[in-house]
């Protein structure tokens, strides 16, 4: 399916439908996760490799799962906004490429599948260098919001 271009995606924004914006949680803090980019179309942050390492120096597959499925998460949510809806993960894999032991990694999702119902979102982790550590896919069901 293709990614609908700015202009679609504000077509589809309702009236009355402000977009969420991104809140950090607390493990997004701790990590130090920075929103550089957020839209419907594609939301980036970094995050640095010290302080998210595993017993052997290497940036931990967990962090990059944890920061991969927020920053995925967080796009399916600003879609889901522009119907007064939101979203929650159903779904996500990661495949690791390459390990980081030291710098910062971006953090990029972008939508394969925007639907009414479901969303699917391709999150791309890589290095300053902009080689690829890691790919995770992610799927959120969208939800009428509980007040």
């Amino acid at each position: 399916m293709s990614t609908p271009s700015p202009m679609e995606a504000a077509e589809h924004q309702p009236s009355g439908h402000e977009l969420w914006k991104i809140t950090l949680g607390e493990l997004d803090e701790k990590m130090g996760v920075k929103i550089l980019e957020e839209s419907v179309d594609r939301v980036v942050a970094t995050m640095p490799v010290e302080g998210n390492r595993q017993s052997f120096g290497l940036l931990h597959g967990g962090a990059s799962l944890a920061v991969g499925e927020a920053v995925g998460s967080w796009a399916a949510v600003i879609h889901a906004s522009t119907m007064g809806k939101t979203a929650v993960g159903v779904d996500v894999s990661a495949t690791h490429h390459r390990s980081a032991r030291k710098g910062q990694i971006t953090i990029t999702a972008t939508p394969i599948h925007l639907g009414g119902t479901l969303t699917t979102h391709e999150v791309l982790i890589t290095n300053e260098a902009g080689q690829r550590l890691c790919t995770l896919r992610i799927t959120n069901l969208l939800m009428k919001r509980k007040n």
